[in-house]
């Protein structure tokens, strides 16, 4: 069982989603309630999905020294410690200049980030993965809609996809700087899967114009109303996944 405040131990055995079920979710009740430790977090799930994508050709050929969850984690650290010795330079070269480093660091960030990124992130961590714990299931009491609706009560309603073939199959909470988000995992009889994901804005996550792009595999169609940010993932060329992706109400 985690203590609170949690140990890095802890935060690391989130991250690697090591936790069971009621230690998930004290952790993720602890992070909306903490933002700033909520993004270094997310921070660190991008981190750790960026070297699994770099060090994904290995899981093919013999045992790799470099797969080992500990060779991970100090890499992870070594990473931390790099970044912040960046963003230390860069503070004294702005303040130098004469603009303040919290401006530039929000001018920085900003840059660097693609609308609804952590949209695309979450279906990359959670919605493709089976055997991870939700915090919403078909098996559970209320309905999708009824558990967005007891976290987000002002916010639009799910999409519908029935038509398309895909139905709602697990839901999670994550952490945001600007409160929690949640992600509904939709899947159809062939295994294909989308992803809803609302979020809150924020200085870095503005109300946005309708739009889409695309992250690699993957589609993300995006849009803002009633003071929320929402987005659908999908696999990009998927033609039935993108149907349904197409198929919302308003359309993309």
């Amino acid at each position: 069982m985690i203590t609170l405040p949690p140990s890095e131990r802890d935060l690391h055995a989130y991250v690697d989603g090591q936790l069971n079920d009621a230690d998930q979710l004290t952790m993720e009740t602890y992070l909306a309630a903490h933002p700033q430790l909520a993004e270094q977090v997310l921070a660190w799930q991008l981190d750790a999905q960026s070297l699994r994508a770099s060090l994904s050709g290995e899981l093919h050929r013999a045992p790799n020294p470099e797969l080992d969850p500990a060779f991970i984690r100090q890499r992870l650290r070594h990473n931390r410690t790099r970044h912040y010795a960046t963003a230390a330079v860069l503070l004294i070269a702005v303040s130098v200049g004469g603009m303040s480093g919290w401006q530039a660091r929000e001018m920085t960030l900003a840059s660097n980030t693609p609308p609804m990124a952590d949209a695309i992130q979450a279906y990359r961590m959670f919605a493709a993965k089976d055997d991870l714990a939700s915090d919403w299931s078909p098996t559970k009491a209320r309905d999708a809609q009824g558990w967005l609706d007891s976290n987000f009560a002002q916010a639009n309603r799910m999409p519908d996809l029935a038509a398309a073939g895909f139905k709602p199959v697990s839901g999670r909470l994550t952490p945001t700087e600007q409160g929690a988000a949640a992600m509904v995992v939709y899947k159809d009889a062939e295994g294909r899967t989308l992803s809803f994901y609302i979020r809150p804005p924020g200085e870095r996550n503005h109300l946005l114009p309708r739009g889409s792009r695309r992250d690699g595999e993957l589609q993300a169609d995006y849009w803002s109303s009633s003071g929320y940010n929402y987005a659908m993932v999908g696999p990009a060329d998927d033609p039935v996944a993108k149907a349904a992706r197409q198929a919302l109400n308003p359309p993309i």
